[in-house]
């Protein structure tokens, strides 16, 4: 086909859509659709028998460790030293799940204190450290 200036010639040129191939293509795809959503929406009746399934949830228990301005700390508001200290983190570090230590700090603690606490909870295994502070007034 070419494009031409001259109205010599007697060729046309058509400047319309061709509908006819695409017609085809749109009939072939229904035809397409409605064979397979039949087989794709069958399925088996069953019926299937009921239970109760709430899934076991172990929340991991949380430790608060309070040290004061002293240097005190203080296992969930029971006075320990640095041995019962270990030996608790010890326990705390085996549960299975690891439960969750907190560390309160006073604001007048020297930081030197809040670090050995913090160092031994590192040495004993305790994966979960966090710290609890006041919201500001």
């Amino acid at each position: 086909m070419s494009f031409s200036m001259n109205d010599d010639d007697d060729d046309d040129v058509v400047s319309e859509i061709n509908m006819t191939p695409l017609v085809d293509v749109m009939l072939v795809l229904l035809i397409i659709f409605i064979i397979t959503v039949p087989v794709l929406t069958h399925s088996v009746n069953i019926d299937l028998p009921r239970a109760s399934n709430q899934p076991n949830v172990v929340k991991p228990q949380t430790i608060t460790i309070s040290v004061t301005e002293e240097g005190q700390v203080y296992w969930n508001e029971l006075l320990v030293d640095k041995q019962q200290l270990s030996a608790k983190l010890q326990q705390a570090a085996a549960q299975q799940p690891q439960a969750e230590v907190h560390i309160r700090g006073d604001k007048k603690v020297d930081y030197e204190y809040v670090m050995q606490v913090m160092a031994e909870v590192q040495r004993n295994g305790v994966q979960k450290l966090g710290f609890i502070t006041e919201p500001a007034a």
